[in-house]
């Protein structure tokens, strides 16, 4: 059965499930407008995904055809990975900030093999053993092997302009800009009286940026041909405190569920990010390189039982946290260190 939750004032929310994930599902949400249903994100690309999201519009009383836009949150496969689909069914445009429309784009224009060989090349610089390093390697060359098939996301025909309201006829939606886990993730603020008067500012559909029980992950900015040295983790901070000072009356994840009190899970999030700062300090009494790091960090479970992939995101993860101390002036990079490794001050 499809889970549709109906938050009253002309907003829905569609559970679409994530395949083989531990989040389970994406939380789709449909607003009324007055010219038609537009969805906020539409859940990742897979066919039990795609009857979900079309059970869950039939329950809400209308078809994937009748959709007139889609806006997304972020350009991650859980969130935009339907829309073409659905813009394919339905004319619908699709909107998403620009500096994530530029994932986008690179994503259909390189060719797969590349990422794999600077994954690899990022992965090695990172102080990852070879051993680690070789899996991808050997997962490029099987793919490679077979024909590797490029991955097209749909190309988006809308910007989101933060700071402006949506062309939403009949409707108040602002587009709130909040990098961190992606460079052009996006809240949307809806600027309307919440349905059972609630107190605070209208409801906040936060995609992953701010959620009820666990912390995005924020990771590096990957970028092929950007040698920009980001700080994700600093914008990321920097967001969550815009998003408590708005202080919504209700948050509209994109995972989870529904939530209040905007500014007490802000602060609770602000003070885990500065605890593992404070962790990572410790550790960095003596200088370690970012894999290192990881292998030392509290997940949410031993080192050891952390399969390939995640722990590609952990040290990703890892990284994003020491560029932070370094740019605060609580660590620094150890001259003509190979794999670079880091030391507290």
């Amino acid at each position: 059965m499809t889970q549709v939750t109906d938050h009253g004032g002309g907003v829905r929310s569609i559970s679409v499930p994530i395949p083989d994930n531990p989040l389970g599902t994406t939380l789709v949400h449909l607003v009324d407008t007055d010219l038609g249903p537009v969805l906020i994100d539409t859940g990742w690309d897979d066919p039990a995904s795609w009857d979900a999201l079309a059970a869950g519009l039939t329950a809400c009383g209308v078809s994937v055809a009748e959709v007139h836009g889609v806006v997304i949150t972020h350009h991650h496969p859980d969130h935009h990975g339907l829309s073409g689909k659905v813009r394919e069914a339905s004319g619908a445009w699709i909107a998403m900030h620009a500096l994530d429309t530029a994932i986008v784009r690179r994503t259909r224009e390189n060719r797969p093999d590349r990422w794999f060989s600077y994954m690899a090349d990022k992965l090695a610089s990172s102080g990852a053993p070879e051993e680690h390093v070789a899996l991808l390697r050997e997962a490029r060359t099987a793919r490679l092997s077979t024909g590797l098939p490029a991955f097209t996301p749909a190309l988006p025909d809308r910007e989101i302009v933060p700071g402006e309201l949506l062309d939403l006829a009949g409707r108040r939606l602002r587009a709130i800009w909040t990098p961190g886990h992606t460079p052009g993730h996006v809240c949307l603020h809806l600027e309307e009286t919440h349905p059972a008067a609630l107190p605070g500012n209208g409801r906040l559909f936060s995609g992953d940026h701010l959620l009820p029980r666990i912390t995005p992950h924020i990771g590096l900015y990957e970028d092929p041909d950007d040698a920009t040295v980001a700080d994700p983790l600093g914008d990321y901070l920097d967001a969550l405190e815009r998003v408590g000072r708005l202080n919504p009356a209700e948050v509209l994840p994109a995972h989870q569920h529904a939530f209040t009190d905007a500014p007490g899970r802000v602060r609770e999030l602000l003070a885990h990010h500065e605890e593992r700062l404070t962790g990572l300090l410790a550790l960095l009494s003596t200088p370690l390189n970012a894999w290192q790091l990881a292998e030392r960090m509290e997940w949410n479970r031993p080192w050891d039982q952390i399969p390939f992939a995640s722990r590609n995101i952990a040290v990703s993860e890892a990284e994003a946290h020491v560029r932070r101390l370094v740019k605060l002036g609580r660590a620094e990079a150890v001259t003509g260190s190979d794999p670079v490794t880091y030391v507290a001050l």
